[in-house]
């Protein structure tokens, strides 16, 4: 793994954890959605992610030095869902992306509200589950995991930086 391998794997997480704090804003902006373009009321969406196949030689050199049995070439990484992006070896770093954005399958909540004209005809307007408490514990831990990797980044930028200096002198 090279430095710049380093950066792209910070890179590709912080690309998850936007997509995944716009999905959360999403949520909240529609907690109140009783009518979408698809009919019903929305339904709360979630991220899923999926580990970047990384370089394989990485994971055998890694299964070598701890003592494994095999250090054949790595069948344990399968291919993910495409991911964000690949670095100048043509090979996607290790690192993380956005396999899916899932429908939760819950029901919607059922209010008593016959004045409203999503009412059905027994007077009960449907309305997404989301909870708002939810909804911003997500949101704080996407926004957490995004700044650590922020700060990732900033100390691999301090690393090259000093190798940097070390080569001049």
């Amino acid at each position: 793994m090279n430095l710049f391998a380093m950066l792209e794997t910070s890179g590709s997480a912080m690309q998850a954890e936007r997509i995944r704090a716009e999905v959360v804003a999403a949520n909240m902006a529609n907690a109140e959605t009783t009518r979408t373009a698809t009919g019903g009321a929305y339904h709360r969406q979630h991220v899923v992610f999926a580990a970047n196949a990384g370089d394989p030689e990485f994971a055998n050199t890694l299964n070598v030095a701890s003592g494994s049995l095999a250090s054949t070439p790595s069948t344990a990484f399968p291919a993910p869902l495409p991911p964000l992006g690949g670095n100048a070896s043509g090979q996607t770093a290790p690192g993380v992306h956005v396999a899916a954005v899932v429908e939760d399958p819950s029901p919607p909540l059922r209010r008593y509200d016959p004045g409203d004209p999503d009412a059905g005809p027994d007077g009960y307007v449907s309305y997404p589950d989301i909870n708002p408490l939810t909804e911003m514990v997500d949101l704080m831990g996407a926004t957490r995991a995004y700044g650590l990797n922020s700060s990732a980044v900033q100390a691999e930028k301090g690393m090259i930086s000093s190798a940097l200096e070390i080569a001049k002198a």
